[in-house]
């Protein structure tokens, strides 16, 4: 085979259809099981959730997202099944690793081809047609198992500091809990359990806690809690996108962590007339509105990289007197008796919300403040990790990026890696 063919020359399209009853043995593979951008399935379901015609694959098989191919959906089949007909089916030609063909089929050089030839507005769709067409390197059959290789080895770097990553996702989440449940003693652990030592704590309004520990409200707590300016004072045409002042608005605000990936500012003249609602590093910021996946309430602090901004309407910035850090009142909001507390006064129904006095409302857990910033010490470090192995997976993600656009391109020849790493050694 030639090192440079067409898509149509190293693969063909399945035709294979079922109707009606499936094979119970057999699972099914719907666009959502695919993962974006990451060329590897998240789930499957049962053949019997899928009523309508389905295409037949097998293993080996490369399965593309032909429906919305900007959501980069690619997967080598694992095992034999049944999916969606929005997913085209398609096998290697013989002389042709199906491991590489699924990388060719998960490269921006195929994605970006794909969009180019979609057609339709709300739901645009490609088609076998016109990717067919479209020009790709193709090296001999043991450089194809080469590339495949290395890029067998990245993914599974990934996977695996991505599960670091869940786990300790989890273990953050327990140990929130534990904090603000249990606190650390005068040793800088844990204090026991209540069960193991029923002595260290006293009944509360939110459960049991530390004997010293208070429960005052939200409003006991804070020195001031402001909501942003009037929408009609602020609003997405006032937005400028050349310097000015930055503008926290509700998609910042992420649970523990603030997002800075989107971002807005407002003239410095249209700024000045909202000094109430000026925001600096360290403040603490808390969501007004909320869905499923984004809590009413969350809270996050305003990092101390960033200038100062002013909040929206939508997110409330509260600075905390002296006897409570905003770094501990973010941890506490961000617990569960808290987040229970605010969806009891939640309002609406597509978007959930609370209003500043009911927010005021809330009942929180508090240490002395010497045993807050040991907990905060304590989460941060787990934090830390976290962020770590998050670079971690973004510098593997760079680098898997890197290479494919080198190896599937033919840019660099796997022979020369192989000749620099014999020289280098």
């Amino acid at each position: 085979m030639s090192n440079e063919c067409t898509l149509g020359e190293i693969v063909y399209p399945v035709a294979d259809k079922v109707e009606g009853v499936k094979d119970p043995s057999l699972n099914y593979v719907g666009l959502e099981h695919l993962c974006s951008g990451s060329g590897y399935l998240k789930g499957c379901a049962a053949s019997s959730t899928s009523i309508s015609t389905n295409s037949i694959f097998r293993a080996g098989d490369v399965i593309f997202g032909k429906l919305r191919p900007n959501l980069r959906k690619s997967v080598l089949a694992p095992f034999d099944g049944y999916c969606s007909t929005d997913l085209l089916v398609l096998r290697a030609v013989e002389g042709v690793l199906p491991e590489y063909a699924a990388r060719v089929f998960q490269s921006e050089h195929v994605f970006r081809y794909a969009e180019k030839t979609a057609v339709g507005t709300k739901m645009p769709r490609t088609s076998w047609a016109q990717l067919k067409k479209l020009n790709i390197f193709v090296p001999h059959f043991s450089e194809q198992k080469t590339i495949a290789k290395i890029l067998d080895i990245l993914d599974t770097q990934i996977r695996q500091t991505e599960a670091i990553i869940a786990k300790l996702q989890q273990v953050k989440q327990g140990l929130l809990h534990d904090l603000l449940t249990r606190g650390i003693d005068a040793s800088g652990q844990l204090r026991p359990p209540r069960e193991q030592a029923p002595e260290l704590y006293k009944d509360s309004p939110l459960g049991w806690i530390p004997k010293d520990w208070g429960t005052p409200t939200i409003n006991d707590v804070v020195e001031s809690l402001s909501d942003g300016p009037f929408g009609s004072n602020l609003k997405t045409e006032h937005y400028v996108e050349l310097e000015g002042v930055r503008v926290v608005r509700l998609q910042n605000i992420s649970v523990g962590k603030y997002d800075d990936t989107d971002r807005a500012f407002i003239s410095f003249k249209h700024a000045d007339s909202f000094f109430r609602n000026k925001v600096i590093p360290g403040d603490l910021l808390v969501a007004s509105l909320g869905d499923q996946n984004h809590p009413v309430g969350r809270a996050c602090l305003y990092p101390k990289r960033l200038p100062n901004a002013i909040n929206k309407a939508d997110c409330f910035r509260v600075r905390a007197k002296e006897k409570c850090h905003n770094a501990f009142l973010m941890l506490a909001l961000n617990g569960e008796t808290s987040r229970k507390q605010v969806r009891g006064y939640e309002q609406g129904v597509t978007l959930k919300r609370i209003n500043t006095s009911n927010l005021r409302k809330v009942v929180i857990p508090l240490p002395l403040k010497e045993e807050q910033l040991v907990i905060e010490c304590r989460y941060r470090s787990i934090e830390n990790k976290l962020a770590y192995f998050e670079g971690e997976v973004l510098k593997l993600k760079k680098q898997k990026a890197g290479l494919m656009d080198d190896l599937l391109t033919g840019r660099v020849r796997v022979t020369e890696l192989i000749e620099q790493e014999k020289q280098a050694s």
